[in-house]
Parts: C-alpha cells; structure tokens; sequence
C-alpha cells in the first residue's frame, strides 16, 4: 500500500463527524478489543481534562496504537468510529496515527476542518448552512466570519490572539503530543522532559499573551488568586454540532463551586502539598519516599505533579490540580448538572485558549513553577559566559532595519469536511501577521578553532503599562522566545544571519484536507512534530501603531556543553522549543527558557550581560 493510499484511508475516518448518529455497533458485533468503550456518549462535548473521558480515550489510544498492523488498525478505527463518542474518537485516533511506525509519513488532519464549530462562530456557521440551502450548481461560497463582542468588553481587543485559529490548534495537537496518560511502559516509547515541556510551553503562551495585552493597552494579567474568587464574564459564540448546544457561557460574578467529583477543599489541599514539596525541596511518591526536587530534574517532576500526568510521583496524595482547573471552570455555570448544559470552553484543549480566564489560571499555575525556580541559585557569571566568544552586534533585518511591521491578513477555512454540505463553502477570517525579516548577528571568535554555539533567541517589551523602564527581573517573565540554533563560529569574525521563518518555536506549514487528498505534504520523512508548533503568523507580538519599544535578546551558549548524544537528524522538528524531537532526548541539555528560568539579581541588562549575549532595542509598529 502507497503512503498516499494509506493517508486517504485516514482522511476518511475524520469526515463528517459531526453528522454522526447515536446509533452504535452492538456489543456482540464489536471486536472483542473494543468491548469495554462507549461509556462517554454520543453528542457531549468529550474533555482530555476529565479523569473519566481520559481513561476511556487512554483505553482506546492505547488499543489502536497496539493493532497488529496497518489493515488492523483501519479495522478497529471504522469500528470505533461507530462505537465512542465524536470527540474522543478524534483524540484516541489522532494520538495513534501520530505515534504508530506504520503512520510515519501520515498526517492527522486540521482540527479545525475536522470540527469547525470549535473555531467558527455559531452564527457564521448558520449562515453558511443558509447559503447551502440556496447554492446554485457547482458554486463555491464564502462568508464572512462575524465578530464575538464589541468595545463595551476591554478584552475584545484581544480577540484576534484568544480565537487565533492555528493558536488553539496548536494548543490541540500539543495534548496530542503529549498526552497527559501516555505510559512508556504499553506505548514503547519516552516523552523526554514532558513535565517541563507542559511547564514552558505554557508559560510561553502567558507571556506572548501578556506582550499583546501591553501591545493593545491594556495591563498584565492579574493572576487567579484563589479559589473564592469572583471570576470575569465570558461567551465564546460557538455552539457544538454533535450536541446541538452551546458552548456554555459565563455570566459576570459566578466563583468555582464543588462538582460532583472534586471538591474546592480537595483543590485547595493539593495547592498546598504541592507548595509544602517545593518550599521543603522534595515531594514524596506513593510509597512515602522522599523524591528530591534538584535543578536538573525538579522542574519536570513538578510539571508532572501539577498536570497531573502518568509520571507523576503521587497523584493520589498531589492530585490534579490543572486538569480538574480546567473542569471546574468550564462547570461555573451548572457545578452539580442539574441543567444538562454543555460546559464552557475551557473544558477543551481545541477551544480553552479563547477564554480569558485560561491565561489567567495558568498565570496562577506558573507562579508555582516560580516559586520552584526562586528556590535554585542565580546563574553566575561562570555558567552564563561563553569564553572567547563575544556578540558585537545584532540587526533586524526588514524594510527598515529593526523595526517589525505587523498587519492583520485575510484567510480562509473550508467547512465541508466537517459538516455535511453540498459543495465547498469557506469562512473568510482575519489573523495577525508580520513582514519577513532576518536576524543579523556579529559573533567574534577570539580563539584558533572553530566553535560551535547554541543561539537563543528571546524578545520582550522594554516599558511596562505606565512607561516605567521595566526592571530585569520583572522583564523575564515577559521575554518570549523567537529561535533557538546550532551553528558553527569560525576564528574571528563571523557574520550570522538567520531568517525568522526557520524559527524553532513554530511549525513551518499545516497541510489542509484538500492537500493531503492530493498528496500534498505526504512524505515519510514527516513526523508527530511537523503539525506542532505555534503558528508562523503568531511570532512576534502585535505591537502598537506609533511602534511599540521591545529588546531583542540574543546568547550563544558552548554547543559542545548543550547537546545531548551529538545532534541527532531531527527530522522536520519544526517547533523542536515546545515540542521536543521525535524518538530523541530533548535537544539542549539547559534548563528550557534560559537564561531567563530563573530570578535575575541585576536590575539592568548592562550588569547582567555578559560578552556573549545582546540587547537591542527594537520597534514592533501595527498598521491597520
């Protein structure tokens, strides 16, 4: 069978979901392998954060992944298409076709073409299904996306980065990747750092998220505080077509209540276990042994603890503080059931992304990461120099140098592969973006051999809301990194010019289903990783329209100390920052947001720099 036979059988397992009826395979002409599923019905909306759709949709990942062959695991995905509730499906399924060997080459397609109600608003996808209703023959229709709120709501102006399409896609297929469950001992293989992985990746999206808030004017985040608090209102304008309701609004006022399976009490006690082990430097595994929290594993152990994953060392006395956060807010609004609503987004990792109270709570999530990492010594001098390697200069290479330009684009979105429709009907949607532009950077090599360097990339406002110069250590928080590579510096001067599109933060391109149909982007040499990442157009911040004031931060660390195992052939590890590299130990050997993971003494950049790292000050400038 061709690559292209095989990734058209897939293609046809994620179409029309959402026209899915109840109507299910009866047990006894099930495969005895599918036996114990279906418990999560038809028509909910399915949530990798529940404890209970997570075991059944482990269940089911883990008996596709293990089917005897490429044929067999075809059988059991047609089957269990029939069985198991839409979401999950999609969720076991995309899991086993990006880590099966014999899927190599093969591409989940977009979820948001696979479940276009999870992107698009409700009322833009009833006026397409009118539209339809009144197609002439063979036409293509398109319509506009309509707005989710108006500038009585503040937080409208964030709109274009909370509803993103490609950013809570990425935020999707990351689950996928690493999914809270995987076991290394069935699946056969490692997720390397995948703790400190969740840890990073999402305190990047905080930070990015605190950069555009800055860039629209609007303050920093304010942290959930705790779990009494009265939270902000929100309505995501989507409603689900496999339930037919809507993703559940959040009136303005409702605090966290107790849900049938957690209680306020029990979240409040994993809190402070979690505290307790990081103020005491160790955290104790369910056979009561310590486990020590040092500076090469205590981040990844504590990502596992907080998440809570399979590694971690005692879910049943640290619980699962993130996962039943996410739960319990999508549940403000019917805590106990009794109105059979649909939760809110923040119950989906395709669509938590567009509720503001998600920045908000992993503000508060990653204020413990924090706290662990205030625990470690500051970098010396010593660990942050690089001998006889010096920067001298870096430039922003763009129409005019070191200054960004960034626009809003027009793009489309087909919906007929996920909702039944007669003919090709696209969502016209505007996202943010910004021109082509390089990194030039001058490096001195004052030794008689050829070096090789780890460039990290960072970049991060300069003034805070008021116009104050923003200290060092308050900036960290706030600087999001842009690229991070290996290259070779000669003996003396060496100029080193890296474009941004070869970012190692974001995923180069996300095929469509018409593409992969046409066997665009089916290659074997593809990977899980080449549809994670964070999306291209997202890079850099929004930036203001009189040019808003950024620092570009670039180090070259001693590759030689960085790599692990030599630099394996990563292939197509296009986000390889926030989604590792396929089948190989994650591919520095620092700590992931160095040099700025942990508490900086200085207050300045000049009394922290050292020869081989660079400010410069850069301009972002948003023109309508």
């Amino acid at each position: 069978m061709t690559l292209k036979e095989k990734q058209d059988r897939i293609l046809v397992l994620f179409e029309h979901l959402t026209s899915l009826t109840k109507h299910q395979l009866p047990e006894d002409q099930r495969d005895p392998r599918l036996h114990d599923l279906g418990h999560l019905h038809r028509g909910e909306l399915f949530s990798c954060f529940h404890k209970e759709h997570l075991e059944e949709a482990t269940h089911l990942y883990e008996t596709l992944y293990k089917a005897k062959n490429f044929d067999d695991f075809i059988h059991l995905c047609e089957e269990a298409r029939q069985i198991v509730n839409e979401g999950m499906f999609v969720y076991a399924a995309s899991v086993a076709v990006l880590h099966r060997d014999d899927c190599k080459g093969l591409a989940v397609p977009p979820i948001q073409e696979i479940f276009p109600d999870r992107f698009i608003p409700a009322e833009t996808i009833t006026q397409a299904m009118k539209d339809d209703h009144h197609r002439k023959e063979h036409e293509d229709l398109v319509v506009d996306i309509e707005e989710t709120g108006n500038i009585l709501n503040p937080e409208q102006r964030l709109a274009y980065f909370r509803e993103d399409i490609e950013v809570n896609a990425h935020h999707w297929h990351w689950h996928l990747v690493f999914p809270a469950t995987w076991r290394p001992e069935v699946m056969g293989k490692v997720k390397d750092r995948k703790g400190e992985l969740f840890y990073y990746m999402h305190q990047q999206m905080c930070a990015r998220y605190d950069c555009d808030r800055m860039s629209v004017g609007l303050q920093r985040m304010i942290p959930f505080q705790n779990f009494e608090e009265t939270l902000e209102g929100y309505s995501a304008h989507l409603t689900s077509l496999v339930s037919g309701l809507h993703y559940a609004s959040r009136p303005e006022g409702l605090h966290i209540r107790d849900l049938n399976d957690v209680s306020l009490q029990e979240m409040e006690r994993w809190r402070e276990r979690i505290l307790e082990g990081i103020n005491l430097g160790h955290v104790h595994d369910d056979h009561g042994k310590e486990v020590e929290l040092d500076e090469e594993h205590g981040i990844d152990i504590l990502g596992a603890l907080i998440e809570s994953s399979h590694e971690s060392k005692n879910e049943e006395y640290y619980g699962s503080l993130h996962n039943w956060g996410h739960v319990m807010l999508a549940r403000v609004h019917d805590h106990d059931g009794r109105f059979h609503e649909n939760p809110g987004v923040m119950s989906d990792t395709s669509t938590s992304l567009r509720d503001p109270i998600f920045y908000r709570y992993h503000r508060f999530i990653d204020n413990m990461f924090q706290e662990y990492k205030a625990s470690l010594h500051h970098y010396t001098k010593t660990e942050l120099t690089f001998p006889e390697i010096s920067i001298s200069h870096v430039t922003i290479k763009a129409k005019v140098p070191n200054i960004i330009h960034t626009f809003m684009a027009t793009d489309e979105l087909e919906l007929s592969h996920g909702i039944h429709l007669d003919g090709s009907t696209k969502v016209k949607y505007h996202h943010l973006n910004h021109e082509a532009f390089s990194y030039e950077i001058q490096v001195e090599n004052h030794s008689d051999t050829v070096k090789h360097g780890t460039f990290r990339v960072f970049l991060a406002p300069k003034y805070d809301e008021l116009g104050n110069r923003l200290i060092l250590n308050e900036q960290r928080r706030l600087f999001i990194e842009l690229d991070k590579f290996h290259h070779g510096i000669h003996k003396g001067h060496n100029t080193i010019v890296r474009n941004s599109t070869e970012s190692s933060v974001t995923v180069s391109k996300i095929h469509t289903f018409n593409e992969l149909k046409a066997g665009v982007g089916v290659d074997e040499k593809n990977t899980e990783y080449c549809s994670c990442g964070w999306p291209q157009h997202m890079l850099v911040p929004r930036g203001n329209e009189k040019g808003m004031d950024f620092q570009l931060f670039v180090m070259v660390t001693d590759w030689e100390g960085d790599h692990v195992n030599g630099e394996p052939s990563l292939i197509c590890a296009d986000a390889v920052s926030y989604c590792g590299a396929r089948d190989h130990k994650y591919p520095d050997k620092k700590p992931m947001g160095f040099p700025f993971d942990r508490p900086i003494d200085a207050r300045t950049p000049s009394q922290f720099a050292t020869p081989n790292m660079s400010f410069t000050d850069i301009r972002i400038q948003f023109s309508h």
